[in-house]
């Protein structure tokens, strides 16, 4: 390893100083609390009779528990796991009726999930059952935000979480009045729940409840990791059961106007893992009141945040299941939205309205795409190099089915140039992805017998002849199929017909037609066979 420069010697020199300071603040702040807990009148003998009847808080091993924690840290401070006798002290802290003594257990345990970069040991844990069950405000909220702390970081195992008892006292902080431990026990059961098994033990104890009543917090903070939490138990079916009997669906649909974009994106994803589900569609579509369907239409809006958009087309993707809510998109002006989403700088905004489109081009109905400038943001879109296969799928999809229509085909071909004539080229001859190149060969099969188009075709015969040969010797059906159409379409042009005799293109047919003859024998036979 070569010598540091300057710069870098300076920033080591700069952590250093900073580990220093917050290990002598933390050791300062346990001094500070053990020095106001020394000086309390309540820790002063008094013969008297009340000071008699009056048993002290702090008992005996208590204070010397305290004060050999104390050294400990002053003689051995570093950001690692206490050893068995340290260990010790800390969990006597913690179980301590004494509250001084629980803020200082609190606050090392804090500072430690700020600054160690190692698992957890289990045996670290037992503890915060005791903190996160005091009556102090205060070990209350810096218990439940070092968990946090550790859960964000990976270094607590989150089923193990829920193994040792922890859950029942997070979702107890989930009933406090202070915004702060409200804000910080959401935080912890919106992390636990990326685990299916946690999902399923937050349900059975009940949690649901308290966090839907959070999810109209006024703290926004509150508000974002309660809907968070919600957004993670969506993932679970059986869940969803119960977020619905509690009334979650009218929560989060309201939710969808909140002025935060984060409470936003939540809600509308949490409603898409709903929607994906049929048997909740009308809950979520009641014929009466469509609310949902036109605000997250409006949600589709280039203003709002990419990702609520996104979230918002594959929202309305899932609620498409039916011809009749289409329509009902397309009356509501969902078009032109999707339209400027095409020409979205997100891929994932792009990819999103696309799918969309793809489900409303499959039904005739639906031809107002045609009218819309969705078509022409299709074919665009097509030409991006950053395009995703699965998003190209949905694009040459939805323009070989729009292209089956003569209008929307007219349409398609008043945009067509030389840029877009190469990339459906490219595609059709790139086997290596079936679905693309099947899709772009079909709308230029669909374009063929239109003047500009063949003008267009004709500086690409080269491209054209090898694309069919592949598709000519396929082993899927459709594909030879497409082949021969586009071939016996083409062959009427006087160039293409003189360009297939010089490539020799009929003696690779004739070769296709004596296989299906032979394919079609054997059939005969086996269907004889099978009469006899």
């Amino acid at each position: 390893m070569g010598q540091l420069c300057g710069r870098c010697m300076q920033l080591l020199r700069d952590f250093t100083g900073f580990v220093q300071r917050m290990s002598s603040d933390l050791v300062q702040g346990i001094k500070e609390c053990l020095t106001l807990i020394s000086k309390c009148s309540c820790l002063k003998q008094n013969s008297s009779k009340n000071g008699q009847l009056y048993k002290p808080i702090l008992q005996p091993h208590e204070r010397v528990t305290a004060q050999e924690f104390l050294q400990h840290i002053e003689t051995d401070f570093e950001m690692s796991p206490l050893g068995k006798d340290p260990l010790e002290a800390l969990r006597t802290l913690s179980f301590s009726e004494n509250q001084g003594l629980q803020q200082s257990a609190a606050l090392y345990y804090l500072h430690m999930s700020q600054h160690m970069n190692i698992p957890l040991p289990v045996e670290h844990l037992e503890p915060f059952y005791a903190l996160l069950r005091s009556a102090d405000l205060e070990v209350q909220q810096m218990s439940s935000l070092s968990l946090v702390n550790f859960l964000l970081e990976g270094n607590i195992d989150k089923e193990l979480i829920v193994r040792m008892g922890l859950l029942e006292p997070i979702l107890d902080l989930l009933e406090s009045e202070d915004p702060t431990v409200q804000c910080n026990s959401c935080a912890c059961i919106m992390t636990l729940a990326v685990s299916e098994s946690n999902r399923e033990a937050i349900g059975a104890a009940r949690g649901v409840t308290p966090l839907l009543s959070l999810a109209n917090s006024y703290d926004p903070r509150v508000q974002q990791n309660a809907v968070g939490a919600i957004l993670n138990l969506t993932q679970s079916e059986k869940i969803q059961q119960v977020l619905c009997k509690e009334g979650a669906l009218p929560v989060l649909a309201f939710l969808l106007e909140s002025p935060d974009s984060e409470v936003q994106y939540y809600s509308c994803a949490a409603l898409s893992n709903m929607a994906a589900n049929v048997q909740h569609h009308k809950a979520l579509l009641r014929p009466s009141d469509r609310f949902l369907l036109r605000k997250l239409i409006c949600l589709l809006s280039s203003s709002v945040d990419k990702q609520v958009s996104s979230q918002a087309c594959v929202c309305l993707r899932n609620l498409a299941t039916s011809v009749d809510i289409q329509a009902e998109m397309v009356a509501e002006n969902v078009l032109p939205k999707l339209c400027s989403l095409l020409a979205s700088g997100s891929e994932d905004v792009r990819r999103a309205s696309i799918a969309l489109l793809w489900i409303l081009s499959q039904h005739p109905p639906n031809q107002r795409i045609t009218e819309s400038c969705c078509v022409e943001g299709l074919l665009q879109t097509m030409l991006l190099t950053d395009t995703q296969e699965d998003s190209l799928r949905y694009v040459t999809s939805c323009l070989a089915e729009l292209a089956k229509q003569e209008g929307t085909m007219l349409h398609m071909v008043q945009w067509m140039d030389e840029p877009l004539t190469k990339c459906l080229m490219r595609l059709a001859g790139q086997l290596e992805h079936p679905e693309p190149s099947f899709h772009a060969a079909s709308i230029i099969q669909h374009m063929i017998s239109h003047e500009k188009m063949m003008l267009l075709w004709k500086h690409h015969i080269g491209e054209i002849q090898a694309y069919l040969k592949n598709f000519l010797t396929h082993q899927e059906v459709r594909f030879q199929q497409l082949g021969i159409s586009t071939f016996c379409r083409l062959r009427a042009d006087p160039d293409f017909s003189l360009a297939f005799r010089k490539s020799q293109m009929a003696k690779l047919l004739e070769q296709v037609r004596q296989q299906t003859e032979e394919t079609q024998e054997l059939l005969r036979a086996a269907m004889c066979h099978e009469d006899s």
